[in-house]
């Protein structure tokens, strides 16, 4: 069972879906009660969009045995992809609870409780995202947002100079930083990261509108 289950997930990986499928409907058939199975088959679902009946084999998975961290983490990206963020909240705190303690799982909670609009709870668990993986440019860039939003300013702009660092083509943290010095009232580096961010890409709208308004003061000046 368990090479028909490795071999099914390097299919998987390799985006051969009906190979996959094939091979972990095998390992089902052969052992029902194979908990491994039906979350490699509820995984292999999500990634290819259907995720209501992935939900269905995680489920199964989770009746099975119910400390399988890794269908409480599949099933909590289904439920946040459905956007049905409160039953996404309780699965990752279930992988958590069940010994998945990996930065992916608190920044998919802290992403969760960020789409509530409960920000503090969001701020903690991107916090640990963070932390426990400094290279995650995702999990650095929406704790930098996270901290902007809360008017922690100065560790926004430490967390969206980091994204700069390993990303220098990334827009979004240019204007973001473009807020922070206008919002500083540092106008002149605000433009200087507008700027920056329009090079990077045109059409950020956010940032040409940003742009005129700090230009705007400064011709006022």
């Amino acid at each position: 069972m368990t090479d028909k289950n490795e071999l099914g997930v390097k299919y998987m990986r390799e985006k051969q879906y009906e190979e996959a499928a094939k091979l972990f409907n095998e390992a089902i058939e052969e052992n029902p009660k194979d908990a491994v199975a039906y979350t490699n088959f509820g995984n292999l679902l999500a990634m290819v969009g259907e995720l209501e009946k992935a939900i269905v084999f995680f489920d199964r998975a989770l009746e099975i045995e119910p400390t399988t961290a890794t269908a409480h983490y599949g099933a909590g990206n289904a439920f946040y992809n459905l956007e049905q963020y409160d039953d996404a909240i309780d699965m990752f705190q279930k992988a958590i609870k069940n010994k998945l303690d990996e930065a992916d799982v608190y920044f998919m909670l802290g992403m969760s409780y960020y789409q509530k609009g409960n920000l503090p709870h969001a701020l903690a668990n991107l916090k640990t995202a963070a932390e426990r993986n400094p290279e995650d440019l995702d999990a650095r860039f929406q704790y930098g947002l996270c901290l902007a939003q809360l008017e922690q300013i100065d560790e926004a702009i430490t967390e969206f100079e980091a994204v700069i660092a390993g990303n220098d083509n990334h827009a979004d943290a240019f204007f973001n930083l473009g807020v922070a010095y206008a919002y500083k009232d540092d106008p002149r580096r605000a433009l200087n990261y507008f700027n920056q961010a329009l090079e990077i890409q045109p059409d950020h709208l956010l940032a040409g509108n940003g742009k005129k308004k700090i230009e705007e003061v400064l011709a006022e000046e």
